[in-house]
This record gives structure tokens, C-alpha cells and sequence, in this order.
């Protein structure tokens, strides 16, 4: 998929939108019949999760996948139910800053030394494993999919603290273009509020001007 083919896809959707609880909640149903769930921060403008659900079948409505944000016990839009937390552990979380992708995997108690964090260019992917063969895992990367770049190891870093294992990604410039760009075309999007905030110094906001 390309920026542009994202970007299409965006304004084909149908939207709704509204701000409650410090959030701008975004709900898009995309033409296959897909949907997807945007939380953004008033606060600080940022994406704090993103959940789909594919088109429904026979065998009744389809789980919600979290992409992106921490799992919450009891995730809810307009009342009706998404999903769980895990039980499983380690436990892993994605999360969205200005300028990184970054990705939390909690309870993994080794020192720094013996975690591998390695790009899969052909698999546009992030591959995670440990020396000690007690931890391995592919981290998918649709964000960079999205605007059709592949991964650099040069944007990877990491670090360990808490028993967690911090690995981030510095977003190119395609992926920020592309960020500005969803949050123009979200400009026109009716928006329900419970609070008195303006939309075009909220757009301002989430936009970083």
C-alpha cells in the first residue's frame, strides 16, 4: 500500500467522531466492510490506540484486533464490548510518540546483553529474540506498510529497565507527512462533544502547530 492508496482509503470511509474522557474517539467503516477505532489525545495530539474489525460473517461479529495502545480490561465504543487483556506473558504494547514507534514488552527480566533486535527488510518486520532462546518475536510494522517503506536498522534502538524491553523506531519523514495528512482529512468529520473545546484550535493541536 502506498501513502496516497492510505489516504484514499481514509476518505473513503465513513466517519464519525467524537471527544469525550481528555479523547477524540474515530470511528471509520471502510467500503469492504472493515472497521477501525482511533483514540487521540487532546492533551498531547497523539494516537493512543487504533483497533479493527474485520467485515462480519456467518459466524456472527468478528473479535477486535488491537494495532495499536496498551490492552484494556473493559474497551468500549458507543457500549459495546472489544476486547480483554491477555493473560499471556511477556506481555507486548505499542505505542505512538511524535518523532517514534515505540514497543513495550513487559516481564522480560534479562539484562540488555542478551536481546537481538534485528530489521527484516524482505519481511518488513522487526525480529526480537533472546541468546538464552527463552524469548522470540516478530513485530509486524503496518505503519511504515502503510506508506509503502521499508524498515532501516539504522532507526532502531532500545533499552531495558523495569524487567521491560523498550525498542524504538524513529518515524521517517514519509510516515510524519502522512500522520498531518489523516488529521486533514479528519478536519471535516462531524464531531459529537461533551466539552467546550474548539475544533479548529483542536486540529491545531493534534496537528503539533
Amino acid at each position: 500500500m502506498s501513502f496516497t492508496e492510505w489516504l484514499n482509503l481514509i476518505r473513503a470511509a465513513d466517519k464519525s467522531s467524537i471527544i469525550t474522557g481528555g479523547q477524540r474517539k474515530v470511528h471509520y467503516t471502510f467500503p469492504d466492510g472493515r472497521e477501525m477505532v482511533e483514540d487521540y489525545s487532546l492533551d498531547t495530539g497523539i494516537i493512543q490506540r487504533r483497533a479493527w474489525r474485520k467485515k462480519k460473517d456467518l459466524r456472527g461479529e468478528p473479535d477486535w484486533e488491537l494495532e495499536l495502545g496498551d490492552c484494556v480490561k473493559d474497551l468500549r465504543v458507543g457500549g459495546e464490548f472489544l476486547m480483554r487483556e491477555s493473560n499471556t506473558e511477556p506481555i507486548i504494547s505499542k505505542r505512538i510518540t511524535k518523532t517514534n514507534l515505540e514497543w513495550r514488552i513487559r516481564n522480560l527480566p534479562y539484562p540488555i546483553e542478551t536481546y537481538s533486535v534485528t530489521v527484516d527488510v524482505e519481511k518488513q518486520s522487526i525480529i526480537v529474540r533472546t541468546t538464552n532462546k527463552k524469548f522470540f518475536k516478530i513485530i509486524q510494522l503496518p505503519d511504515l506498510q502503510r506508506c509503502n517503506t521499508l524498515p532501516s536498522q539504522q532507526n532502531v534502538s532500545i533499552k531495558h529497565q523495569y524487567n521491560t524491553l523498550i525498542i524504538s523506531y524513529q518515524k521517517p519523514k514519509i510516515l510524519l507527512d502522512m500522520e498531518k495528512a489523516v488529521l486533514l482529512e479528519l478536519k471535516d468529520v462531524e464531531t459529537t462533544t461533551d466539552l467546550d473545546v474548539d475544533c479548529d484550535e483542536l486540529l491545531q493541536q493534534l496537528m503539533g502547530k
